[in-house]
Formats: C-alpha cells, sequence, structure tokens
C-alpha cells in the first residue's frame, strides 16, 4: 500500500509542478503549422543539399523569425555561416553565439534564443539587416557571405 501511495504522490508532484518559461517561450500560443510554407520547403531543400543535421530543425527557424519579426532566411544563414547548419556546433550552438562558449538546453533552444536576441537586445534591436550583420560580425566578408547564404535559400521577398 505504501508503495502504491508513494508512487502516485510522486506522480502527482510531477505533474503539478510549474514549468518555466524562458522568454522566447509561451504557454499561450499552439505552435504553428509550417506544413504547407513554401518557406519550410525551401529550407529543408537547402540544409538537405547540404547535408545539414538543421534540416530536421526548418520548422524551428521559420517559428523563431516569425516570433521575432527576423528575415526567416536570417537564422539559418548564420548558423550555416557557423556550423554548417549544425555539423560543427558544440553545445547545441549553431550560431557560434558568444564566441561559441553559450551551451543551450536544445538546438530549438539555441534558435528561439539567438532569435530573440536579434530582435530585442539593446546591441541588435531595431537596426537594418546590414546594421544587424555588422554587430554580429564586424567583418565586411562575414556580411557578404551571410548575405550569399540569405539569398542561397530564397532570392528576398
Amino acid at each position: 500500500m505504501r508503495r502504491f501511495l508513494t508512487g502516485s504522490m510522486i506522480f502527482l508532484g510531477v505533474a503539478s509542478l510549474p514549468v518555466a518559461l524562458s522568454p522566447w517561450q509561451s504557454s499561450a500560443a499552439p505552435r504553428p503549422d509550417y506544413s504547407n510554407d513554401p518557406r519550410l520547403h525551401a529550407l529543408r531543400k537547402f540544409f538537405h543539399q547540404g547535408l545539414c543535421p538543421a534540416e530536421h530543425l526548418a520548422s524551428v527557424f521559420l517559428e523563431a523569425a516569425d516570433a521575432y519579426e527576423l528575415d526567416w532566411r536570417l537564422l539559418p544563414s548564420l548558423s550555416f555561416v557557423e556550423s554548417t547548419g549544425g555539423k560543427a556546433a558544440q553545445n547545441n550552438n549553431m550560431f557560434g553565439w558568444n564566441s561559441g562558449r553559450t551551451k543551450f538546453q536544445s538546438a530549438s533552444a539555441g534558435i528561439h534564443a539567438v532569435g530573440y536576441n536579434l530582435s530585442h537586445a539593446e546591441a541588435y534591436r531595431g537596426k537594418s539587416l546590414e546594421g544587424l550583420l555588422s554587430t554580429y560580425n564586424p567583418s565586411a566578408e562575414y556580411v557578404r557571405t551571410v548575405k550569399y547564404v540569405m539569398r542561397s535559400i530564397a532570392p528576398a521577398e
């Protein structure tokens, strides 16, 4: 009897634990369905051609871009330039964020964290694409490379 009660109490305790939300997560909104979105197909195709692990995260990239009002090609392009779409990523950090020192709980969390920061952090907020990229990495060649990758995913809308 004690075993049953203990197991039930543990289950009830786990079921009632509050979920800590990060600034980029919301329990109120359901996840969008991108299955018929042409952007999803373009991202999957791009990552698939490069044999990139990020292919399975295409919808997460779109979710973050839409949530933080970023060009939908930006985060995938940064991940491609920094880690070849996750091939060289360490600690779920596909973006080289914080010179690669930041560890993210998951690749999805990393996508949302970087997207959130590019949209809300004082260093990036309100900047044009050019200004944002120059802040991310001041090298003119880096800016050109990311913009080239963005065009490789899809032409500007």
